[in-house]
């Protein structure tokens, strides 16, 4: 039987805490089938692996179901439908919150300062109870929910607490004399029941709103691709269809100022294309016949028809948006620490909680019953599982999303996170630190007058079939050379070319051919020559009859960025290192051409896996960067993969990182960003713990043998309200962090 292991990003519904995500992912990664799930609270999806042979989409809907939960698994617009549940949950969050303040506010000020006017108590009861069951509803259905299934979370801690507090008003106000008899006061809190529902509603709501910016990187992505499209029938017309009913092989009309709905070949008219999405230029690219297209990208001046080749899931732009999600939805090392935390953070509240009571009861008997009560209702409504859970993938859902801006595609959080630790960085030479292509780095001509002598070339170039000849012809269309009539072309296979214009004979070749025609060099064009020899470029002799008319010097030219690059990461104390399978005089000029030390030639793949190894033995974490199918051992192979955005599919399939530019530049950048998120995550997660460790004693009553200081519940739901509020707004300020 085939295995058909699939990974897919699927929408969670009905998650109101980390404690949430934890179950469903418990859940879905306990099920046979299934090799990973990762769900991620900051964007309520699930990343799962799975083989499609063992379980369906299905029964993982049934089981999720099953302990609370839903998941949307309709392929075609599931963001969509996410999209609009999550509109109208935001709609009912904010019109409850409105609601329970409307509330909370007369009932605060009741019960601090007009609680001994006539019937304060009902009219704090009827207020209470409206909040609770009008606008707080939802933690009383789902805490019931997940203690009939032997669980807790987040909506436990609200419903306990409130229920508590409540009951206990319930009875001092039907029953006060249980506590005259005894010789005590009877105390109602009320106030606290409805003004904790209240702050944690607010503090659900800010945190929404809050977590919407996170991801607006990639609903910007998605926002890319238009809607629909215009598909020219086989009679010539055009009809206006939604991008979903478009298949390979339709032909498609794209309009002057329009949004290229799919990738495709042209197939008809001239365009230039803005493509500063995919790669980071801004000069537009012209588009004609046989050229690409891709979804998301401008057309800009001319209409044209195009042939589609990759629609819906197989576009680029759709490749991008998957990489993305799928990278906000993995995990970084650190998080997997939070999760085992928060797994057991409720139990151990409620332990906490409990603890409390019994402590106070011990010290003071019956006559600290209303502090003891209090306290523990406290500890319950301050203790916050959704700032651990959140400070985490907040974080990195900001890092990947400014990264994605800066055309660096983070597959992997593992990535994101150790970037910053890498000390060596290992590279590619052929498409990495150059071009990837012969071109023309250089020229010598011993003729003043060369128009003529530049059409001759042009015209022979045009004829040859050698791979050097398409470097030849661009430089010379650069050049302003045009065709003209020739005679007697011959082509000499391994040498060179010849061919006759007006009685006189013109070569093109080698230096063994350039030697057949008996030319002399002099002692300066000796030096030039000796000179690109040691820079390892290819030289193209040209004359005419035993004339020498020029060299020319044939290289894979450096990008311009490459040796800045290589700057920049020196000065970050990474050391750089040059892998090339190309000859050592190549190897050589190459690397002092960028300023690399450390290099080796006649490097096989193989060799590249093993050098990464040897690094790696000697304590380095390395980074590997290339972009063709000879660097995908070592990409697998190095602590943090990273492959040119214009290299091979399976350098960018392998790596955990692509420069979509294929610009050198965009790696200390990366790098930059994983230092800045990094900073961010261990700030997020210092004060979510440091809140936690500090709230919950607080809470307890521990200043009270001290300074007399009780905290009370109102302040302590304020207080869990504004925590995960506060992670997240320091995750959104990565945004803004230069």
């Amino acid at each position: 039987m085939m295995n058909k292991e699939t990974t897919k990003t699927l929408p969670v519904l009905d998650m109101s805490c980390a404690v949430c995500a934890n179950n469903v992912e418990h859940t879905v990664a306990e099920m046979e089938g299934v090799k990973n799930a990762v769900v991620n609270f900051a964007t309520h999806t699930l990343t799962v692996t799975y083989d499609g042979d063992v379980i369906s989409l299905d029964k993982m809907k049934t089981e999720v179901q099953a302990v609370g939960y839903d998941l949307i698994i309709e392929e075609e617009n599931a963001s969509e439908v996410q999209e609009d549940i999550e509109a109208k949950r935001y709609r009912l969050l904010r019109r409850n919150v409105i609601g329970a303040w409307t509330f909370a506010i007369p009932l605060a000020v009741l019960g601090m300062f007009f609680m001994h006017i006539p019937y304060a108590n009902w009219i704090m009861l009827f207020l209470a109870l409206s909040i609770m069951l009008l606008f707080g509803r939802e933690f009383y259905v789902n805490g019931l929910k997940h203690a009939l299934k032997g669980s807790a979370n987040m909506d436990t801690l609200v419903a306990l607490s409130t229920l508590i507090a409540f009951i206990f008003s319930l009875f001092n106000t039907v029953y006060p004399q249980f506590w005259y008899d005894r010789g005590l006061e009877p105390h109602v809190y009320y106030e606290a029941s409805g003004v904790i529902i209240a702050f944690v509603l607010l503090g659900k709501l800010l945190e929404e709103r809050a977590k919407r910016n996170t991801s607006s990187a990639i609903k910007g992505l998605m926002g890319l691709q238009p809607k629909t499209a215009y598909r020219v029938s086989s009679d010539g017309t055009e009809e206006e269809v939604m991008i979903s009913q478009l298949q390979t092989g339709d032909l498609i009309r794209v309009h002057p100022g329009e949004r290229i709905p799919v990738d495709g070949v042209v197939t008809e008219g001239v365009s230039s294309i803005d493509e500063s999405m995919l790669s980071g230029e801004v000069i537009p690219v012209v588009k004609q016949a046989g050229s690409k297209a891709m979804a998301g990208t401008i057309n800009q001046q001319g209409a044209f028809v195009m042939q589609a080749t990759g629609v819906g899931e197989a576009t680029m732009l759709a490749r991008i948006v998957r990489m993305v999600q799928e990278a906000q939805g993995s995990k970084a090392p650190v998080q997997r620490i939070v999760d085992k935390i928060s797994r057991i953070f409720v139990p151990v509240v409620m332990a906490i909680s409990v603890l409390t009571f019994a402590v106070w009861m011990l010290i003071g008997g019956e006559a600290y019953f209303s502090h003891a009560l209090m306290s523990a209702v406290s500890v319950l409504v301050i203790a916050c599982p959704c700032a651990l859970g959140l400070a985490t993938p907040t974080a990195l859902m900001v890092g990947m999303g400014k990264a994605a801006n800066h055309q660096i595609l983070i597959k992997d959080a593992y990535a994101l996170e150790n970037m910053c630790k890498i000390d060596t960085v290992v590279l590619d030479k052929t498409g990495t630190l150059t071009e990837g292509k012969p071109s023309v780095v250089d020229s010598y001509w011993f003729s003043e007058s060369k128009k003529i002598y530049l059409d001759v070339l042009f015209t022979a170039e045009k004829k040859s079939e050698h791979p050097l000849s398409i470097a030849l012809l661009e430089w010379l269309e650069e050049s302003g050379a045009s065709m003209i009539e020739v005679d007697n072309f011959e082509s000499c296979v391994g040498r060179g070319i010849k061919m006759n214009v007006k009685d006189r004979t013109y070569w093109v070749g080698n230096r063994a051919f350039k030697d057949s025609f008996d030319v002399q060099l002099a002692s300066e064009a000796k030096l030039v020559v000796k000179d690109w020899s040691k820079k390892a470029n290819t030289i193209i002799y040209y004359g005419c009859g035993s004339t020498l008319l020029a060299m020319i010097a044939i290289a894979d030219s450096m990008k311009m960025t490459s040796p800045q690059a290589v700057g920049l990461l020196k000065k970050k104390g990474i050391d750089v290192h040059l892998l090339t399978g190309d000859r050592e005089e190549v190897a050589k000029a190459t690397a002092k051409e960028a300023g690399i030390e450390n290099y080796k030639a006649d490097v096989l793949p193989e060799g590249k896996e093993d050098y990464i190894k040897e690094l790696q033995a000697k304590g380095k974490i390395v980074a590997m960067v290339g972009d063709g199918i000879n660097d995908s051992q070592a990409l697998a192979r190095a602590d943090v993969s990273i492959a040119m955005g214009k290299g091979t599919d399976i350098a960018m399939d392998i790596a955990m990182v692509t420069l979509m530019t294929s610009d050198l530049l965009r790696l200390p950048e990366a790098i930059r960003l994983s230092k800045q998120t990094v900073k961010h995550i261990r700030q997020n997660l210092f004060w979510a713990f440091i809140y936690n460790l500090i709230g919950i004693p607080l809470a307890a009553g521990i200043l009270y043998p001290v300074n007399g200081m009780l905290l009370d519940p109102m302040l302590a739901s304020a207080a869990m309200a504004f925590s995960s509020v506060s992670v997240v707004l320091n995750s959104l300020r990565l945004k803004y962090t230069n």
